[in-house]
């Protein structure tokens, strides 16, 4: 039987690019359902993306990006779904590797962005950042964390809805996820063009909440990965501080006690943590 493609597209105020974007789809795959996901636009996105032949699913005021993306899964028909950004960024003649990715055998493909490809310095050395940090906690090297274009089984994608926040960091999470729950995830290389009008990311604010997401999803499947250097740290701490007040003045401080007896709470909670992960595990199963 055909795979059935459906192509997610969250937009807001995108009046601009929208109906070239749809075109440029449609050029590369005539037969896949492509859906448009108003987020609140005050301009004429929707028309724009009706006029282009998507289908438009307006929500009454901005949810956020997020909260589109959890839109367009519900409503997609596809057994396969394609997220993509409706700002220009992403090239559409990109689609087809990540469905021969996807054909390999994979459950998520993801398009890594290569070196150029970032909006700035700051973002591509940010993201840097997150790519080494999201390998430490998922035990899986993640090429490109942040990248909004991918395409996933949507019965798979599906089940961590619950998880993805309205806000940008999505693809965070959904990576995050996938890994930790032990599905087949791949990278293909894209170059990402410079969006057409201005984004809406807000770098300090929205950098801080992809940190808080990636520690929010390793606590939730791999939480000893946190807890236990944690604890191993306030255990050296206090070793160190007893030493120096030993030599110094002969005697254990309350610092060197309060360190060790922190040590030791943070590590039980982090083995707690790793209980309720299993069992969590085993209600889905």
């Amino acid at each position: 039987m055909k795979t059935r493609v459906s192509i997610v597209l969250p937009a807001r105020n995108e009046s601009t690019p929208i109906g070239n974007v749809v075109m440029q789809i449609r050029a590369q795959l005539p037969e896949v359902e492509v859906i448009i996901v108003d987020d609140g636009s005050t301009d004429a996105t929707g028309e724009a993306a009706t006029k282009s032949g998507a289908r438009v699913i307006r929500q009454p005021y901005s949810k956020g990006n997020g909260a589109a993306i959890k839109t367009g899964a519900r409503a997609a028909s596809g057994d396969v779904i394609v997220f993509m950004d409706a700002d220009g960024q992403h090239d559409p003649a990109d689609i087809p590797a990540l469905l021969a990715r996807l054909d390999e055998g994979y459950d998520m493909v993801v398009g890594a962005r290569q070196a150029g490809s970032q909006a700035s310095l700051g973002r591509g050395l940010a993201n840097r950042f997150y790519n080494r940090l999201a390998s430490y906690m998922t035990g899986h090297k993640v090429e490109d964390l942040t990248s909004g274009f991918r395409a996933v089984r949507a019965e798979k994608f599906r089940e961590f809805l619950y998880l993805l926040p309205n806000g940008f960091s999505y693809p965070t999470t959904s990576t995050m996820a996938f890994f930790r729950a032990g599905y087949s995830v791949a990278y293909e290389p894209i170059h990402a063009a410079r969006r057409i009008g201005k984004s809406h990311i807000r770098p300090l604010h929205d950098g801080l909440r992809f940190l808080l997401i990636i520690f929010k999803i390793g606590t939730l499947y791999s939480p000893l990965k946190l807890f236990a250097p944690a604890a191993a740290l306030m255990f050296l701490l206090g070793s160190l501080w007893y030493l120096h007040t030993f030599i110094h003045f002969g005697r254990f401080t309350n610092m060197s006690a309060l360190l060790y007896t922190g040590s030791v709470v943070v590590f039980m909670m982090g083995l707690i943590s790793e209980q309720i992960t299993a069992l969590m595990y085993k209600e889905r199963e």
